[in-house]
């Protein structure tokens, strides 16, 4: 079996991170989940993929894509590997903007 090409890094029990792993779950998309830090100034991992601490965030070496927000994620796992409509519960608190 292969390793998944996209990794998640997530907070536990962070709601945004949980919209993500949804999406993922919605899309049938094998991931690798990697908890990080809580105290935001340790999160060194996501910082040095993403330049900045926030999570969730993702890399897709399928693509290259590295990100974070969740509102970006969704839209970019729903662009790229959305073949059929996710639930959209899962994005409209994302039209604002995530508050991350």
């Amino acid at each position: 079996m292969t390793e998944p090409q996209i990794t998640l890094y997530r907070l536990q029990a962070c709601p945004f991170c949980e919209r993500v792993v949804r999406v993922l779950n919605d899309l049938d998309l094998d991931y690798k989940s990697r908890f990080v830090e809580a105290r935001h100034s340790r999160r060194d991992i996501v910082k040095r993929l993403t330049g900045a601490r926030t999570a969730p965030a993702i890399v897709d070496e399928r693509t290259g894509v590295t990100m974070s927000e969740s509102a970006n994620i969704v839209k970019y796992l729903e662009k790229t590997y959305g073949e059929r409509e996710v639930d959209p519960q899962h994005i409209t608190a994302s039209a604002a903007g995530d508050g991350e």
